[in-house]
C-alpha cells in the first residue's frame, strides 16, 4: 500500500472517530434537552410534549450518524472496499436527506411556524376539561396559558386552570402567556439551530464521503495490480 494511500486511510479513520463522537454528543444533548422537556400525562398515558420533536430528532440523527462512523471506521481500518462503499453511499444518502431537510427549513419557514402553530390550535379544540386531557398537560410542559393567552379561558369561565399560572391565579403576574406563540417560538428557535448545525454536518459528511470514495478506489486498484 503505498503512502498516499495509507494517510487517506487514517484521516478516514480519524475523521470518523471524530464524527463519531460528534453523534455522541448529539445523543447526549438531545436527552438532556428531552430530560428537562420532560413528560406529560394525559388519561393516565405518559408521553413526550409536542416541543419534544426536536431533541428525538436530534437523538435519531446521532445515532445514525454513529452507526455510519463506525462502518467507516472499519472500513477504513480494514482496507474494505465493499465497507468503505456502503459507507460512502450511507453517507450519501444522508448527506441528501439532510441537505433536503435544511433547504425545505429555509425556504418554508412561515409554513413551518404556521403547521407549528395549528398542533396548538388542534390541541385546544380536542381538550377535554380545563383541569385535563392534552391541553392542560401542554400548558403544564410549556408554562403557557390558553390558545393565544387567558382570554381564551376567561370568555366563558370565571376562573382559570391551576396550570395557567405560577402559584396563585389570582395574582395577574402569575399568569402565563398563550400556549400558541411559546410553541411556534419555541420550534422556531429549535429549527434555526438544527438548520446550522445541519449545514455544519453536511459539510463533515461531504468531506467524508470524498475521503471514502479515494480510499475505496485506491484499495481497489491496488489490489487489481497484486493480482497481475
Amino acid at each position: 500500500m503505498d503512502c498516499g494511500t495509507s494517510m487517506v486511510k487514517y484521516i478516514l479513520f480519524i475523521f470518523n472517530i471524530i464524527v463519531s463522537l460528534l453523534g455522541i454528543l448529539a445523543i447526549v444533548y438531545g436527552v438532556l434537552i428531552l430530560n428537562s422537556i420532560g413528560t406529560i400525562e394525559v388519561n393516565g398515558q405518559v408521553g413526550f410534549p409536542p416541543q419534544a420533536a426536536m431533541p428525538i430528532i436530534l437523538i435519531a440523527i446521532g445515532s445514525i450518524v454513529v452507526f455510519i462512523s463506525f462502518l467507516g471506521c472499519c472500513g477504513a481500518i480494514r482496507e474494505s472496499v465493499c465497507m468503505t462503499m456502503s459507507y460512502a453511499v450511507c453517507l450519501l444518502i444522508l448527506l441528501i436527506l439532510q441537505l433536503t431537510i435544511v433547504v425545505l427549513l429555509f425556504t418554508n419557514r412561515d409554513k413551518f411556524d404556521a403547521s407549528m402553530g395549528e398542533v396548538i390550535d388542534q390541541a385546544w379544540k380536542s381538550r377535554e376539561s380545563r383541569e385535563g386531557g392534552v391541553f392542560d398537560a401542554i400548558q403544564k410542559s410549556l408554562h403557557c396559558c390558553g390558545r393565544t393567552g387567558p382570554e381564551d379561558y376567561l370568555s366563558t369561565l370565571s376562573t382559570l386552570p391551576a396550570s395557567c399560572c405560577e402559584g396563585s391565579c389570582l395574582n395577574p403576574m402569575n399568569i402565563y402567556g398563550g400556549c400558541r406563540g411559546k410553541f411556534v417560538q419555541f420550534m422556531s428557535g429549535s429549527t434555526e439551530k438544527a438548520k446550522y448545525f445541519g449545514i455544519g454536518l453536511i459539510a463533515v459528511e461531504l468531506v467524508g464521503f470524498i475521503f471514502a470514495c479515494c480510499l475505496a478506489n485506491n484499495v481497489r486498484n491496488y489490489k487489481r495490480r497484486n493480482a497481475y
